[in-house]
């Protein structure tokens, strides 16, 4: 399944179809994708996401950062999510050995998207 969240007709936010999800947020996972689509406060949430710079592989960011005006010009295409930045460091490094055992490469936008 496929979520957005648009801002004027413009996907502000895209979900990747294979969202990873943090064992700590997996009960939790479309209420918390609901709250972030209808722009509420989320507690201790953390999207993984395509990197903004190229050079990068992912932004870890916490979900409420999304709520800033410069989110609501930018396309951020979000491949995970998890409670506390803990269990997000966690699921980018697992996210990144099953990449990197995939494909023997890091080239994580073709990879996950």
């Amino acid at each position: 399944m496929e979520y957005y969240m648009y801002l004027e007709g413009i996907p502000m936010i895209q979900w990747a179809s294979r969202l990873y999800i943090g064992d700590k947020l997996m009960k939790r996972k479309d209420k918390t994708i609901a709250s972030i689509n209808n722009r509420r406060l989320t507690y201790d949430v953390y999207c993984i996401a395509i990197a903004s710079h190229p050079g990068n592989l992912f932004d870890i960011m916490n979900a409420n950062e999304l709520l800033f005006p410069h989110y609501q010009r930018t396309e951020v295409k979000i491949v995970g999510l998890a409670k506390g930045r803990e269990e997000a460091i966690s699921l980018v490094q697992d996210m990144i050995m099953e990449l990197y055992q995939n494909t023997g490469s890091f080239n994580v936008r073709d990879y996950f998207l």
